[in-house]
C-alpha cells in the first residue's frame, strides 16, 4: 500500500494547501551545496516568481514559535516581511502529519534546524521533502514546553530521524458466532475443524486492515511505532512475518505469484520436476499441528550420511572440498505409480532407497538460506561457519564433514523441514546439469513470511494464555539451565580426554620401566626417587644381570628365570598396547562424542527467536481478548502463531530426549568396547603365567623386544590432544594481539603451537 493508492482525508487536505507551500518549479535554481537554511528558503519559494516565503526571521529557540518571530517594536514591516509572517501563521495553524522521532537530534539554530529533539518525541511533519533529505517539522508540545510555558518549535530534521505514525481501525472480517467468547480458562479443542479461524483460505481472501487518519506503509523497518507494530524491527517476531500475519493476515495465492522471480516462471513442467517427497509442492507447503500442540509427522524419519570428502579444483572458484551425501530412507507407497512394473505385490513392503549425491559447502549454505526463507517460524540448526585458513588439512576436513552430517541430520529430524521442497531437491538431484539449472530458483526465492503461518492448520481454541505464558517461562529457564550444564559437561569431557592421554603416558612409562628392569638397559628421563647416590654412580652392565639366554638371572641355563623373563616381557608389550588403546580412545572415539555434544549445546540461543515470537504474539493475543476491545480475527491468528511456537517447544523436548539418550549410549558403548579390548589384552598376558603357556616359554631363548630401542628415547611426550571444532554459538575469549602475532610467525617458521591447542583449530580460533 502506498500513499497515492489510498491516502486518508487528512493527507488529501494537507496536499491542498496554498501553492506557496507546493514544491518549487523546475526553473527555480537550487544549489545542493547550500546549507540547510538555504534548503528551507528554496522549498518555500513562491511559484509565481514573487518574493520567497522567508523564514530566516524565525528562530528555533523563540519563546512563542512562528507568531513571535518578528520583534514587537517593528510597527510597520516591509511588504515581503508582512506576507511572510502571514504565511508563517498559516503554516503554524495547519495541522501536520503525526510522526515520532526515532533518534535524538541536536540541530543548529543558525541552519534553522530543530535544536533539541529526544528519541520518542512527537512531531508534526509540515513538509516531508524540502530538499537534500530534510523535512520541515514541528515539535509537538511536550512536558518541557508545559513547564516553561513555551509553544511548539518548528525547524528542519533529517527524514531518516523520524517515522510516521498511524492508527488502525478494526475491520469487518469473518463473522464469529455470538455465543462464543474467549475466556482465559482452558477450553476443549474442537474436533470438527482444524482450520485456524481468521486465516485465509482458497475460497475467501483475508480482508486487509484499513489505515485510519494519516499514515504511511513501508516494507521493512519504517513501520509505524503505533497501531500494534513492534518497536524493535529486528526481532524475529517481525522478521519472520509473524507480526504482519497477526495484524493483517495473508493473501497467499496472489502474493506468492506476484513475488516469484520473473526469470523463473512456474510452469507445470517445472513444478513436476520440483516435487517434494510428499508428491506435490502444495502438500509440502501445508503444515498441521495436532493436539499437544505438536507437529504432525507427514514423512517417516530417515538418515543422511556425509562421507568420502575429496579435494577438487575449479577454474572459476579454485580448490574446494566435495562431500558425498547418501540418503537412506524407505520408499513411500503413494510415491509410486500404479503402473510401475517394478512394484511388488500388495503384501510386499516397500524396498529401502538410497540416493547418493555430491555437494560442496556452498551448496549447504544455499540449502540453509532457502530453508530460513521457506520456514521462518521454526528453529533451524546453525550452519557451520566458513573457514578460510587450513581448510584442506585432514583434521579440519574431517571435523567439517562431521559438522555437516550433524547439521543435515538435525534438519531432516524436524517433522516440518523433513519434507521441504528445497531439501528434497538438495538430497535427490543427482544430475549436475539439473542442479545448476534449478539452484538459481531456490537462491532467488522470496521469503514466505506471513504465508507460512497462513498454511498452518491446528485445532481451534486450543490456546490458554496463562498456560502459554507459564510454559514459555519454564521453557526459557530449562533451556538456559541445559545450555549451562552442557557447556560444563563439554569442558569436563575435555578434561576426561586429557586424563586418558595422561593415563596412556603412565601405562607406557610402566611398560618401559618393566622392560628396563629385565634387560638392565637404563630408561632415559626416568624418575630416580629413592635411589641412592652410590647406585646412580655405579655403571650399568649386563654381566651378572642376564645370562646368555637373555634370562633375568646370573645363572646360566636357568629355565625358571627364562620363563619368568619372557612372561614379564610379554606383560611389558601388553602395557604398550594398552597405552596405545588409551591414546586412540581419547583421540578418536571420545573426540567423536565430544563433537556430538554440540548437538545439545546452546538450546536457549537456538530457540531464542521462537521464544521472542511466542512472547510477542502472546502480548498481542492478550490485547485482542481484553474486555471492551475484542478482536476475534487477530486472536485467531495469534492462536495459529502460538500453536507453531509451542509445537517447536515440543519438538525440542522430543529431540532432547533422543539426543541425550544417543549421547549416553554412544559414550557407554565406546567405554565398554574400549575396556573390553583392554581386558582381552590383559587376560592374554595373564594366561602367559599359567601352564601350559608358561611352560612353553622355556623352549627357546628370549628375543629382544621391539620396545627396547625406545628406552633411550621413550615416547613419553605425546602430541597435543585435538580439540573439537567450536560451536557456532561458542563465545571465544579475545587473545592479545601480541600472542596472535607470535603464533602466526611461529606457524610461518614451522614452530610448534601451544600445547593447550594441539589441533589445526587451535592456531586460528
Amino acid at each position: 500500500m502506498n500513499d497515492t493508492a489510498s491516502s486518508p482525508p487528512k493527507t488529501a487536505a494537507l496536499l491542498q494547501i496554498p501553492q506557496v507551500l507546493s514544491r518549487p518549479h523546475s526553473d527555480l535554481e537550487f544549489d545542493s551545496g547550500i546549507n540547510t537554511s538555504a534548503a528551507w528558503t528554496v522549498s518555500l519559494a513562491s511559484p509565481e516568481g514573487g518574493a520567497r516565503l522567508s523564514l530566516n526571521s524565525l528562530s528555533n529557540g523563540a519563546a512563542n514559535g512562528f507568531r513571535d518571530a518578528v520583534p514587537e517594536e517593528e510597527t510597520e514591516p516591509e511588504p515581503d516581511t508582512a506576507e511572510s509572517i502571514a504565511e508563517d501563521d498559516f503554516i503554524n495553524d495547519e495541522e501536520g502529519r503525526p510522526a515520532r522521532a526515532l533518534y535524538s537530534f541536536q540541530g543548529k539554530a543558525e541552519f534553522r534546524e530543530l535544536p533539541h529533539v529526544e528519541a520518542g518525541d512527537e512531531l508534526e511533519i509540515m513538509r516531508e521533502d524540502v530538499g537534500e533529505g530534510w523535512s520541515l517539522a514541528r515539535l509537538a508540545r511536550t512536558s518541557r514546553d508545559a513547564e516553561s510555558e513555551q509553544g511548539s518549535e518548528m525547524g528542519l530534521i533529517p527524514r531518516s530521524y523520524y517515522i510516521f505514525t498511524a492508527e488502525f481501525a478494526q475491520t469487518e472480517g469473518l463473522l464469529v458466532p455470538s455465543t462464543h467468547s474467549r475466556m482465559r480458562s482452558r477450553r476443549e479443542a474442537s474436533s470438527d475443524s482444524i482450520t485456524p479461524r481468521g486465516s485465509p483460505t482458497r475460497a475467501a481472501e483475508a480482508l486487509p486492515i484499513v489505515p485510519q487518519n494519516t499514515g504511511e506503509w513501508f516494507p521493512s523497518f519504517r513501520r509505524s511505532l503505533l497501531g500494534g507494530k513492534s518497536l524493535n524491527r529486528f526481532s524475529s517476531f517481525v522478521t519472520s512475518g509473524a507480526e504482519e500475519f497477526v495484524l493483517q493476515g495473508s493473501s497467499e495465492d496472489a502474493s506468492q505469484e506476484a513475488s516469484r522471480p520473473a526469470h523463473h516462471p512456474r510452469s507445470a513442467t517445472e513444478d513436476l520436476k520440483r516435487e517434494s517427497v510428499l508428491g506435490s509442492i502444495a502438500e509440502a507447503e501445508r503444515h498441521f499441528v495436532e493436539a499437544g500442540p505438536t507437529w504432525k509427522t507427514k514423512v517417516p524419519p530417515f538418515r543422511v550420511l556425509v562421507h568420502s570428502p575429496s579435494k577438487r579444483t575449479s577454474t572459476l572458484s579454485g580448490a574446494y572440498t566435495m562431500y558425498t551425501v547418501t540418503t537412506a530412507f524407505d520408499a513411500l507407497s503413494h510415491s509410486r505409480s500404479a503402473s510401475d512394473p517394478d512394484r511388488g505385490g500388495d503384501g510386499d513392503p516397500p524396498s529401502p532407497m538410497r540416493i547418493t549425491v555430491h555437494r560442496r559447502f556452498s551448496h549447504f549454505v544455499a540449502l540453509h538460506t532457502a530453508l530460513t526463507r521457506l520456514l521462518p517460524g521454526i528453529a533451524l540448526p546453525p550452519l557451520p561457519e566458513k573457514q578460510y585458513a587450513g581448510r584442506f588439512s585432514d583434521d579440519f576436513v574431517e571435523a567439517r564433514r562431521g559438522d555437516l552430517e550433524r547439521y543435515i541430520n538435525r534438519v531432516v529430524r524436524h517433522p516440518v523441514a523433513r519434507y521441504a521442497e528445497v531439501l528434497t531437491f538438495f538430497l535427490g538431484c543427482e544430475s549436475d546439469a539439473e542442479w545448476k539449472k534449478q539452484l538459481p530458483y531456490y537462491l532467488t526465492m522470496p521469503p514466505k513470511g506471513p504465508s507460512f503461518y497462513a498454511n498452518v492448520y491446528h485445532p481451534a481454541f486450543n490456546v490458554d494464555a496463562e498456560e502459554a505464558s507459564e510454559a514459555v517461562d519454564r521453557f526459557v529457564n530449562h533451556t538456559r539451565a541445559v545450555g549451562k550444564g552442557v557447556q560444563s559437561l563439554r569442558n569436563i569431557f575435555g578434561r576426561v580426554r586429557e586424563a586418558r592421554v595422561e593415563m596412556s603416558r603412565a601405562e607406557r612409562l610402566l611398560s618401559y620401566s618393566l622392560l628396563s628392569l629385565i634387560t638392565v638397559k637404563p630408561l632415559a628421563s626416568a624418575p630416580t626417587t629413592g635411589i641412592s647416590e652410590e647406585d646412580e654412580e655405579q655403571p650399568s652392565t649386563s654381566h651378572g644381570h642376564v645370562n646368555e639366554d637373555g634370562a633375568w638371572c646370573w645363572r646360566e641355563n636357568c629355565e625358571s628365570c627364562l620363563k619368568l623373563t619372557k612372561a614379564m616381557q610379554k606383560t611389558s608389550e601388553t602395557l604398550q598396547i594398552v597405552a596405545d588403546l588409551y591414546d586412540d580412545h581419547a583421540r578418536r572415539t571420545q573426540l567423536a562424542t565430544h563433537e556430538a555434544f554440540k548437538n545439545v549445546a546452546h538450546p536457549s540461543t537456538l530457540y531464542a527467536p521462537v521464544v521472542d515470537t511466542h512472547k510477542s504474539t502472546l502480548s498481542r493475543y492478550q490485547d485482542a481478548v481484553r474486555d471492551g476491545c475484542e478482536d476475534e480475527e487477530m486472536a485467531a491468528r495469534c492462536e495459529t502463531v502460538l500453536n507453531i511456537t509451542m509445537a517447536e517447544m515440543d519438538t525440542y523436548h522430543t529431540q532432547k530426549v533422543e539426543d541425550f539418550q544417543e549421547l549416553a549410549k554412544e559414550h557407554l558403548d565406546g567405554e565398554i568396547a574400549f575396556y573390553e579390548q583392554i581386558l582381552t589384552r590383559l587376560r592374554t598376558a595373564r594366561k602367559g603365567f599359567d601352564p601350559p603357556q608358561y611352560d612353553e616359554l622355556a623352549q627357546s631363548p628370549r628375543q629382544p623386544s621391539i620396545y627396547e630401542r625406545e628406552l633411550e628415547h621413550p615416547r613419553l611426550n605425546p602430541q597435543p590432544l585435538s580439540q573439537p571444532c567450536p560451536h557456532v554459538f561458542d563465545s571465544a575469549p579475545m587473545r592479545p594481539v601480541s600472542v596472535a602475532i607470535q603464533e602466526g610467525v611461529g606457524m610461518l617458521l614451522g614452530g610448534v603451537a601451544s600445547p593447550a591447542r594441539g589441533s589445526v583449530f587451535g592456531k586460528f580460533w
